[in-house]
């Protein structure tokens, strides 16, 4: 992985990223995330991002939820990144997991569809969903606010959210 010149990779506990991008994310997925993630880190007076691809998704939402006013790119590489790092952690096809107008991905195991509406739906707005994916909104609720539709036998996320661990500053 080539790094922007005078900036360090900083090493991470291998529990809480893959060392690889998630399966799901093209490289020109993860050079507009990258790219995004750069824009709303400048945005907010931060330095330029170093870790690898799945830090990259991780701080991109993040960044976006730190933001008064997130920039609009860097919500989308967000909101598609988190979708594949869930869906790649959480393979199946029996819910659908809908992030509109952004994204929507199959997850977990069970009978999958094929046509017409799937046998469980999430469904959320894209700043709720990324509460929910590094930590700062409890999926319960969000789900007892109505910020998110959750209907199907496996339509409860809350096993597999947060994505990574809440790390404290000390």
């Amino acid at each position: 992985m080539v790094y922007p010149t005078g900036t360090e990779r900083r090493e991470v506990s291998s529990t809480l990223y893959s060392d690889t991008m998630p399966s799901a994310m093209t490289a020109s997925a993860v050079r507009r995330l990258r790219t995004a993630l750069g824009e709303q880190r400048a945005a907010l007076g931060e330095p330029p991002f170093a870790g690898n691809d799945e830090e990259a998704v991780h701080a991109c939402a993040e960044a976006v939820v730190r933001a008064e006013q997130p920039l609009k790119p860097a919500v989308k590489a967000a909101v598609r990144g988190t979708l594949a790092v869930l869906s790649e952690r959480a393979p199946g096809g029996s819910l659908e997991v809908r992030v509109p107008p952004y994204g929507a991905v199959q997850a977990i195991e069970g009978p999958r569809h094929t046509r017409g509406t799937p046998p469980g739906v999430v469904e959320t707005d894209p700043l709720t969903w990324l509460r929910l994916v590094i930590g700062v909104a409890e999926w319960t609720q969000e789900v007892s606010e109505h910020r998110v539709r959750a209907g199907g036998v496996r339509a409860d996320l809350s096993a597999h959210l947060p994505l990574w661990e809440r790390i404290r500053p000390e």
